[in-house]
């Protein structure tokens, strides 16, 4: 077998790398869930400026795509999945912070976001992920 081609799925996959593809394909729900509910409020109601509204909700829509395919790739044990994966988690964490800063429903959705990005890095980092994605040092 060549170097490029991927890595055949182990027989058995660590859990490690079940569990952070369970993370990344959370997250990957969570946007879905909130561009679904940006576009729909966009809508049915009263937005402060409709384009804005509209494009925000297909951001989040679009961004869910990339920690959905991270975690379809972690389930097979693909050695580019991490990148995508651990580009996601860092990319939570400033938003994690805002929402921590916020008011009312958004500080415990910062805290459940922060844990999960956090999570997500150290089963992502650790030495058996990438030995089981086959990640070798240069």
């Amino acid at each position: 077998m060549s170097s490029s081609e991927p890595n055949p799925a182990p027989t058995s996959r660590p859990t490690r790398v079940t569990a952070a593809a369970a993370v990344a394909g959370l997250e990957a729900l969570a946007l879905f869930a909130g561009g679904l509910y940006v576009l729909v409020n966009t809508l049915t109601g009263t937005p402060d400026g409709f384009t804005q509204a509209l494009t925000g909700g297909a951001t989040l829509i679009a961004l869910g795509v990339i920690p959905l395919l991270a975690a379809r790739g972690l389930l097979l044990c693909r050695s580019w999945s991490r990148g995508p994966a651990i580009i996601t988690q860092l990319m939570a964490l400033p938003v994690a912070y805002t929402l921590l800063t916020g008011v009312g429903a958004a500080i415990p959705a910062g805290v459940v976001l922060a844990a999960a990005a956090v999570a997500g890095l150290v089963l992502l980092l650790h030495p058996a992920t990438t030995a089981a994605l086959g990640i070798t040092r240069p």
